[in-house]
């Protein structure tokens, strides 16, 4: 299996830390040897018909000395520098993007590098030949700057939840926001990412929602029927956004999948089932539809939302279960935001049916038919600057009250019970 670019680093520099000056030749040769490709790996081509780990190796030459890590006095040859041997010292298992972005030089080169022409051809954004120093990173837009305080003053969880939810995520890669109706699961989603990449960067976000006819051939590859009658392979959401992200290994990307469970997940992901889970990221494998092999790169991060109050939807996929860690989603009336949202509000009549949902879920809680998965979110009251009291009465008659009718669909009197203490504070 071909190595990345990431992984060149350390062998490539390992390489020369012996202080002799090595071609680039030489310095390709060993990578090769390092990780034991066979002659027809070391043969592989681009579609363009630059040899593979030769233009991932030059790329690797090509960033390392403008990091100023090795230099090249001679032509064509290429000895470490001093900071080379130091970052080797500190660095001996591993040496990533995130590493190399501490240099000024290198930074200086990426901002550069990324106003140039980037290639529209997703098969040939990571190839570059010795005398072509393209850049994997697309141009950046401007984008607004974005923190943790920020997202904790819009999503209305607790700083400890917060805390929690962050180090999840970036410790499995696979995350599943679950909870019931209105606790805000894709809003969380998308300022969880926003929180994460420090800036809110739509061009690194990408969403989608399952449903039942939802299949591999639209998230992965397949074939679609063409104007003049035929079928051509077209390329899913999925492998477009892993492209993507692969062409802009510094960076991290999230993907943000609604309703996860309302979809025939096996179906969906095939093969990707493996090659999702954190401990096969950058693993290449060959596609059901092509000979060429692909990956799920290292800086992707899956969030996933599920509704627990759906009765019709079946337990999620054991086996997908086991490649996502679950977050639970709680209604976040007693949070600090939403205290604060409640103040500016200033309506005695708006803090009274709150109060009184509060207490409505813990009833739910307690009912064995239903539980937390049930309760009422705090998004149905949201999103307002004054509190219109026919705005909360529409929210109370026209929300919350059908809701109830489904909870309790076989008990009558529990239900009218709730529905008119809700109805009674909300006129």
């Amino acid at each position: 299996m071909i190595p990345s670019f990431y992984e060149i680093i350390l062998p490539f520099l390992q390489y020369l830390s012996d202080g002799k000056e090595h071609t680039l030749k030489e310095c390709t040769e060993a990578v090769s040897d390092y990780f034991n490709l066979t002659q027809e790996e070391r043969n592989r081509r681009y579609s363009g018909g630059h040899i593979t780990i030769q233009n991932r190796t030059g790329w690797v030459k090509t960033h390392l000395s403008r990091a100023g890590l090795i230099d090249n006095k001679k032509r064509n040859s290429y000895i470490i520098t001093k900071q080379g041997i130091d970052l080797l010292a500190t660095n001996p298992k591993k040496i990533d993007g995130k590493i190399l972005m501490q240099y000024p030089a290198y930074v200086e080169y990426i901002n550069t590098s990324r106003k140039k022409r980037i290639s529209k051809n997703d098969s040939k954004s990571d190839e570059i030949s010795e005398n072509t120093q393209n850049d994997p990173t697309p141009p950046q837009k401007k984008t607004l700057s974005y923190s943790k305080d920020d997202f904790l003053s819009e999503v209305y969880i607790d700083e400890g939840d917060y805390d929690r939810l962050h180090n999840l995520l970036l410790c499995k890669k696979n995350v599943i926001l679950q909870g019931a109706p209105g606790v805000g699961k894709t809003f969380s989603a998308m300022r969880l990412a926003y929180s994460m990449m420090g800036e809110k960067d739509d061009s690194r976000v990408e969403m989608v929602q399952f449903h039942q006819n939802y299949t591999y051939e639209d998230f992965i590859m397949g074939y679609k029927p063409t104007d003049n009658g035929g079928f051509v392979i077209k390329e899913g959401v999925f492998y477009k956004f892993c492209k993507k992200a692969a062409a802009d290994a510094e960076r991290d990307y999230f993907f943000i999948i609604d309703e996860i469970n309302r979809g025939n997940l096996s179906k969906i992901f095939g093969e990707l089932l493996m090659l999702i889970e954190k401990g096969y990221r950058n693993k290449h494998i060959k596609l059901a539809y092509n000979d060429d092999l692909f990956h799920v790169p290292d800086n992707i991060y899956i969030i996933g939302m599920m509704n627990t109050a759906d009765r019709s939807l079946a337990m999620i996929d054991y086996a997908l279960r086991r490649r996502f860690s679950f977050f639970e989603m709680r209604p976040g009336f007693d949070s600090k935001g939403f205290k604060n949202y409640q103040k500016s509000l200033g309506n005695e009549k708006f803090d009274k049916v709150i109060e009184a949902v509060t207490h409505l879920n813990e009833t739910i809680v307690k009912d064995d038919s239903l539980g937390a998965g049930f309760c009422i979110g705090h998004s149905y009251f949201c999103e307002q600057t004054i509190c219109d009291e026919k705005w909360l009465q529409n929210v109370v008659e026209f929300d919350i009250i059908p809701m109830l009718r489904e909870y309790w669909f076989d008990n009558d009197k529990k239900f009218k019970e709730e529905a008119d203490k809700l109805i009674k504070l909300a006129q």
